[in-house]
């Protein structure tokens, strides 16, 4: 017997440390090579590791939400080994983000592992989605995955889940009292913790609510996807962006980032949109790079490709980054309205509420129009009220009179 030493390696972009995100093992496992071991938290992707050897796990480094070290010890194993080694010893250990398909697997490589409810199969999968396995106590090895490679991704699992009925979800339909328990704020949801605080702290936020009349805006949309030639179907949401984009044209000042270590505003040319969404895991915002050289039809391809990528963490990390300028709705619980929070270094965010028909009086003559509020803050240190108001405002003409969306400028 040896002991062998499995050292936190490089996780790249310029990583020193992470933080320990979730145990797959614990001290007494027998683990074989390859297998996962863990799941390292970085600021752009959850990362699992892989077991360089097959050996008993004797100490673990800590517990989730405990800062490691690049090169420290993270694991400890006892093996039959001739002699005791590390993983330094041995070839650089490679990794794989969960959330980037691209790295590329190594004698280590991160690899997907069944969760403790799996039959011994190998089950590539997310860690949220293993998470939201163990929490319905779903065997992972039973879900069909039609994923690259047989990756089971977040609309296999719901799809098995409404195939299983309802009890697997909520296995009693009688109240009852819940467990209380104490849950550790660690990864995503720490990093997103960490984020609010600053941007409240720092950024003195204004917001400014304007009501729109989408009428004109729905029909148009409904028009577009009764064409039969339409494979997807169109939401408000690129309409919103395209308006942004063309205001934004007017607009420079609020496409733009805070450069605080320089002192510095950077008003960007492109427009790297990013789209607020909520995953499993909490919210992200990725990113649709380039935005305004995209016609409608790619615009909304975009959102729809990035969002739901962040969804099932098969995201690149680049396209978690280098937002100007973020869109935020909640669709359909938008409520009548919000107070973004601005996503840093940006100076503006565009929020989106709920679309309600409601009396007006046009012309002197009470008529049911779809109205819908927009609910946007800005960084008062760098956009004047008036400026900001401006900005709305011609979003809102574009949305009231939808052609004017598409005339060239």
């Amino acid at each position: 017997m040896s002991e062998y030493i499995f050292k936190l390696p490089d996780l790249g972009e310029g990583t020193v440390e992470s933080e320990i995100g979730e145990w797959h093992v614990k001290v007494g496992d027998l683990v074989e090579e390859e297998d996962i071991v863990g799941t390292m938290m970085t600021d752009k992707a959850a990362i699992e590791l892989s077991s360089p050897v097959t050996g008993t796990v004797t100490k673990l480094a800590g517990v989730p939400g405990d800062m490691i070290a690049v090169g420290a010890p993270l694991i400890t194993f006892t093996t039959d080994a001739a002699a005791s080694v590390s993983a330094e010893d041995e070839a650089p250990v490679a990794v794989a983000a969960a959330k980037s398909p691209k790295a590329a697997p190594k004698p280590a490589a991160a690899k997907e592992a069944p969760t403790p409810a799996d039959t011994g199969s190998r089950v590539m999968t997310s860690p949220a989605i293993r998470r939201r396995a163990k929490e319905s106590g779903v065997d992972l090895a039973k879900v069909p995955g039609r994923g690259p490679n047989g990756r089971i991704t977040r609309e296999d699992f719901d799809g098995f889940l409404e195939q299983q009925g309802d009890a697997l979800q909520s296995p009693s339909r009688t109240v009852a009292t819940r467990e209380t328990k104490e849950v550790k704020v660690i990864g995503l949801r720490r990093m997103i913790a960490e984020r609010m605080t600053q941007a409240t702290q720092e950024i003195p936020h204004f917001t400014y609510v304007e009501e729109i009349d989408i009428t004109e805006l729905e029909a148009l949309r409904k028009h577009l996807n009764a064409s039969d030639r339409r494979k997807e179907r169109l939401t408000l949401l690129p309409f919103l962006s395209r308006a942004l984009i063309r205001a934004l044209h007017e607009f420079p000042q609020c496409n733009a980032t805070y450069d605080k270590e320089r002192n510095v505003i950077i008003q960007h040319g492109p427009v790297h949109l990013g789209v607020a969404t909520q995953t499993p895991d909490g919210l992200k915002v990725p990113v649709v790079k380039n935005a305004e050289q995209l016609s409608l039809d790619e615009l909304a391809a975009a959102i729809r490709k990035v969002s739901a990528a962040a969804r099932d963490n098969t995201i690149r990390r680049d396209e978690l980054s280098g937002s100007t300028i973020t869109i935020t709705s909640l669709g359909k619980l938008g409520g009548i309205v919000t107070t973004p929070v601005i996503n840093m270094p940006e100076v503006g965010i565009i929020g989106v509420n709920r679309a309600i028909e409601k009396p007006v009086v046009i012309n002197g003559q009470i008529a049911v129009r779809l109205t819908m509020n927009l609910s946007s803050s800005f960084d008062h240190r760098f956009v004047d009220g008036y400026d900001a108001a401006e900005m709305v405002q011609s979003i809102r003409g574009m949305l009231e009179h939808p052609a004017t969306i598409f005339m060239s400028t």
